[in-house]
């Protein structure tokens, strides 16, 4: 399926920001053994960013559209920047207050 230009809305980590790129990375290690990192281009809203909003460890919102990977990155390999999707963030907020544990059990839990 080929989920380019899909409208998204996700939370996630921030595990590192580049001001000179203007991109987020995103990322939480769960289930045990993923390794799945999103990078979210924060080009159309960076004038309006939240304070704190970029430090590693906030987790965030964010509403966007899925990228096509970089022309430089190879089917199947994942990007060159480790991540394994690109995301142009139309909207991007803080989560406030969120138990891991618990969010974590409810995917466990199933519909």
């Amino acid at each position: 399926m080929d989920f380019k230009r899909e409208k998204v809305r996700f939370l996630g980590c921030v595990t590192s920001f580049s001001p000179a790129s203007a991109s987020l990375a995103l990322g939480h290690l769960y289930p045990k053994g993923s390794n799945v990192v999103v990078s979210v281009n924060l080009e159309l809203v960076i004038e309006t960013l939240q304070p704190g909003l970029t430090r590693i460890g906030e987790w965030v919102n964010v509403i966007g559209y899925v990228l096509a990977k970089p022309r430089s990155s190879a089917p199947g390999s994942g990007d060159r920047d480790g991540s394994s999707a690109h995301v142009q963030a139309l909207v991007i907020w803080p989560t406030g207050p969120l138990d891991i544990q618990h969010y974590e059990k409810s995917f466990e839990a199933g519909p």
